[in-house]
């Protein structure tokens, strides 16, 4: 069970980095990784979660519901922005708010005793 964690957990920040590049390398454009890392975030994370269950793991319900919202946010900002960018109408603020929300979740998780 451990190794199955260490991949997901490595998925999942794979995901973070995916957000995290894209809008600092691409300012403000959308791109295929953000919005891939989004989702690849709320799929790891709650995979996360069920193994930390499932292996009998003390979960904070009350964090991992936090940080879902915000990555249903993340997710959010990042789907909007790639459809307006395919209709040629680009919001950079909707990118920029995905990248703001990513950090916003990675402090949460290591914030949040």
């Amino acid at each position: 069970m451990d190794a199955l964690k260490i991949v997901v957990l490595v998925l999942h920040l794979l995901g973070l980095l995916a957000i995290v590049g894209s809008v600092v390398v691409k300012r403000g454009v959308p791109t295929p990784a953000l919005v891939w890392g989004a989702r690849a975030q709320i799929l790891t994370g709650l995979a996360l979660v069920g193994i930390n269950e499932a292996d009998d793991g003390d979960v904070n319900h009350t964090k991992i519901a936090v940080k879902l919202l915000v990555a249903l946010g993340v997710a959010a900002c990042a789907e909007i922005a790639a459809g307006r960018q395919r209709r040629g109408q680009g919001n950079p603020n909707l990118v920029h708010a995905a990248g703001a929300l990513a950090i916003v979740n990675t402090l949460v998780a290591v914030l949040w005793g």
